[in-house]
């Protein structure tokens, strides 16, 4: 196998590994006590500095097979979260080229404006079709621990699993700009 591609499939199973990891840790019942705070949702975070570093990576069919399987098993809205995070991960991956020359900060502060964004549309839509939805002071302290923990979730990806920024005029396998 092309060694290109090898890195490519196995950058793809190192997220859906990572995902299952997360998935498993929020599913234990590691502190039954009601009336905690929200973690943050670190898929979220995970997902879009992926999209933001290496878009080739988390091709979009991988992001929604991923959530739509979160959704079913945390018994949120079938696809709800999947098309709220597929939406917001293609903006952020059409202005990946814009993003790569801001300094990291304005690129935090970038995707806690889609964050917040996918939160709401979240909410407005919940509303919308009158389905219970979880306290809006929830969600929102969610999305902004889910935007706290993006710096760190960068670190992790860059230090543990060499994932940076494409270089200007960097290509992949086919010869396409990344």
């Amino acid at each position: 196998m092309d060694p290109l591609t090898l890195r490519l499939w196995a950058y793809r199973a190192l997220y859906l590994g990572i995902v299952v990891l997360c998935v498993f840790f929020r599913i234990l019942p590691l502190d039954t006590r009601a009336g905690l705070i929200p973690g943050p949702d670190v898929i979220l975070a995970l997902t879009a500095a992926w999209v933001l570093r290496r878009p080739d990576f988390v091709p979009a069919v991988l992001i929604v097979l991923a959530v739509l399987a979160c959704d079913l098993i945390f018994q949120r809205p079938p696809g709800l979260w999947a098309m709220l995070m597929l939406l917001g991960t293609e903006f952020l991956r059409a202005r990946q080229g814009l993003i790569r020359e801001l300094p990291f900060f304005l690129e935090w502060v970038f995707v806690g404006g889609v964050v917040a964004a996918m939160i709401t549309a979240n909410q407005l839509l919940l509303a919308l079709v009158m389905t219970p939805r979880p306290p809006i002071g929830l969600s929102a302290l969610q999305g902004f621990l889910t935007v706290a923990v993006y710096p760190a979730v960068v670190a992790v990806s860059h230090l543990a699993f060499g994932l940076h920024k494409a270089a200007p005029g960097e290509v992949d396998a086919l010869g396409h700009r990344l």
